[in-house]
């Protein structure tokens, strides 16, 4: 188990306690575990405790626990580790509201826990969110969390490169998710080898004729939404996120559940804003002139701080900004009828 926290965690002792819960079988009094067959189209289950003693206890952010195990059945005996992602701090949802004006409205930006596979998107928007909005309000979501929250990310141990992913991931820039050859790997096992290599042939030529981006139009909407690792925020940047599944199909639960009109956004490129799904009711390039002129200001305060590194607590604020750390904004539209 891997402990993130904003002091030193050198103080903390940890006890961890794995137990079986099989549906018909008891767990061991010495906690010896026994091999069990799991049978054709069923599951089993475990649970895990954990005993977190010592100091600045209240610092702690989130556990990064690393179960491993092995499988044993017809491809022979397999080493295979599962990870699970357990926020530790909860945000007060009434907190202070500070909304920043745009052109199109008021954008208030949203903190949440560190989101993980075990949050519901709609739940989220209900506890934080609502608090806050009014009827006609937009709620918007980055992309990335809602990955997160449908547990579309795996750790690149468990991709296998192949022939086509290991050269192709070269001549793309360094900062590229797909410049390594598990980033490149992935886009291949969701769509294709074929696929890939004809968008990076067509793109390639296309880009010496003047035409760049051709690649990622041919190659699908998740060339450009897989995140890397580094892609995100801790500890997610050891792992490799793909692109939401279904958003409008969140979008729609969202509006239907809290009343709020809804979107998802990607935010990660400050210099451009991409809408992936939203409510019909927001007019259309609304978002993107909030979010626009939302970066834009974040770019500038971001340049002034390090200039002025006195500005403490601004500083702060923008890098949690920047970093993707706030992935829930609300905005409330000027002029609404």
């Amino acid at each position: 188990m891997t402990l993130l926290s904003r002091a030193s965690i050198d103080g903390i002792t940890t006890q961890v306690r794995i137990t079986p819960n099989h549906p018909d079988a008891t767990a061991r009094p010495d906690g010896y575990w026994f091999a069990y067959i799991v049978k054709l189209r069923k599951t089993t289950h475990l649970e895990v405790a954990i005993d977190l003693k010592g100091e600045l206890l209240d610092q702690l952010q989130t556990a990064w626990i690393q179960l491993h195990y092995i499988t044993y059945g017809p491809e022979g005996r397999i080493p295979k580790t599962r990870h699970a992602i357990v926020p530790l701090k909860f945000p007060d949802p009434d907190a202070p509201e500070k909304w920043r004006s745009t052109e199109a409205g008021d954008v208030m930006p949203i903190y949440t826990h560190l989101l993980t596979h075990l949050d519901d998107p709609v739940a989220v928007v209900k506890r934080y969110v609502s608090p806050h909005a009014k009827p006609g309000d937009v709620v918007t979501i980055g992309e990335t969390p809602i990955a997160i929250m449908q547990e579309r990310f795996h750790h690149p141990t468990t991709v296998k490169p192949g022939w086509l992913a290991k050269r192709l991931c070269y001549y793309f820039l360094p900062t590229s998710s797909l410049a390594t050859a598990c980033g490149m790997q992935t886009l291949v096992d969701i769509v294709g080898a074929w696929r890939v290599f004809g968008a990076f042939a067509v793109g390639a030529i296309a880009k010496v004729l003047g035409r760049p981006g051709v690649f990622y139009q041919l190659a699908g909407a998740q060339a450009r939404l897989i995140d890397d690792v580094t892609g995100t925020l801790p500890p997610y940047d050891q792992f490799i996120v793909l692109g939401p599944e279904n958003p409008q199909q969140v979008v729609n639960e969202i509006e239907r559940e809290t009343g709020l009109l809804a979107a998802i956004v990607d935010v990660n490129d400050l210099k451009a804003v991409k809408v992936l799904a939203g409510s019909s009711k927001i007019p259309d390039g609304l978002l993107e002139q909030a979010f626009a002129e939302q970066s834009g200001r974040q770019r500038r305060r971001a340049n002034a701080d390090r200039a002025d590194s006195s500005r403490n607590i601004e500083n702060r604020y923008t890098k949690e900004i920047t970093s993707g750390q706030c992935t829930l904004w609300l905005l409330r539209l000027n002029n609404r009828t």
